[in-house]
């Protein structure tokens, strides 16, 4: 693409389009200036909820791929690609999924997670050969990310997935983008035009991690990584995580600290495990069966509750 059809291609995009309400903003008090983003940062959500079931369908995908030892992959260049990491290397800590489980690839490699390698989004070849060096298959899922809709890196990624026979997922800020019409499933909350144009870190990125964080959560919730609404598969691999395990036991089991602390002691610092034999009397090697019996999912495997 010449610089011309980029040109052409740009102007039909929502989010790089002059947003009328924010034409003066450079002449405004500071109190104005962030009045004025508050009030756009309010259309995130309501942009969101209008493609809830797409990102349900997603969420039902991501679900089936864990459940048959697949992966899901997250691609992007730039602040997408950035938000898709963070995502990515959140899961491990909040619901102690193995490394690798959810993986985050950035055009330009890590070094693009701290100094922008704006070229390398240009350049569909690096999205299939990033996916190649993954070992991706069939039992993954890609979500290719991109604010624009039609960042190259992540078109590479999108058809080189498909030809695998990966189920893809496309998240976008504009409606009908080349990447929703390359992915199986596109989820694409129409935020309008930026507080600066062209700017898509602000109203175009809010929305991007508010559907990340959705489809991880949604998704480990529905794989049993949740009990009522607690973290009960958090890895605590640190004094203040070490703590929230403690507190968690507390409050699914209704115990006092001593009372926690000894559980998570019996059961390996387990919290799930933990709970389980709290709730139902049952010795490590029960409750360990027993879970395994539900897949892990705790409502389900404390007696009375299933």
């Amino acid at each position: 693409m010449d610089n011309k059809d980029l040109l052409k291609s740009l102007a039909r995009l929502a989010s790089e389009g002059r947003n009328p309400e924010t034409l003066h903003i450079d002449r405004q008090s500071t109190l104005e200036i962030l009045t004025t983003i508050n009030t756009q940062d309010k259309q995130v959500p309501a942009a969101v909820e209008r493609v809830l079931p797409a990102i349900a369908a997603a969420v039902e995908i991501i679900v089936a791929a864990f459940r048959r030892g697949g992966r899901l992959i997250y691609m992007g260049a730039g602040t997408s690609g950035r938000l898709g990491v963070l995502d990515a290397s959140e899961c491990p800590p909040t619901f102690s999924v193995p490394e690798g489980m959810v993986v985050g690839l950035i055009a330009g490699g890590p070094q693009a997670m701290f100094r922008a390698q704006e070229g390398a989004e240009d350049n569909e070849q690096l999205g299939a050969r990033d996916l190649q060096q993954l070992e991706l298959n069939a039992n993954d899922v890609v979500v290719g990310i991109a604010a624009s809709g039609r960042t190259p890196y992540v078109l590479g990624g999108l058809h080189y997935a498909r030809q695998l026979g990966a189920t893809t997922v496309a998240l976008a800020c504009n409606a009908g983008s080349a990447i929703g019409l390359a992915a199986d499933i596109a989820i694409e909350p129409e935020v309008g035009p930026e507080v600066i144009t062209g700017s898509t870190r602000l109203k175009s990125g809010t929305a991007q991690k508010l559907v990340l964080n959705m489809l991880t959560t949604a998704s480990m919730i529905r794989l049993g990584k949740i009990y009522q609404n607690l973290m009960v598969d958090l890895n605590a691999s640190n004094l203040k995580l070490q703590a929230r395990a403690q507190r968690i036991v507390m409050q699914a089991a209704e115990v006092d600290e001593e009372t926690a602390a000894l559980a998570l002691q019996q059961a390996d610092n387990e919290v799930k495990l933990a709970i389980l034999m709290l709730l139902s009397g049952l010795d490590k090697a029960e409750a360990r069966t027993r879970l395994e019996q539900h897949r892990g999912i705790l409502g389900k495997a404390v007696p009375g509750e299933g």
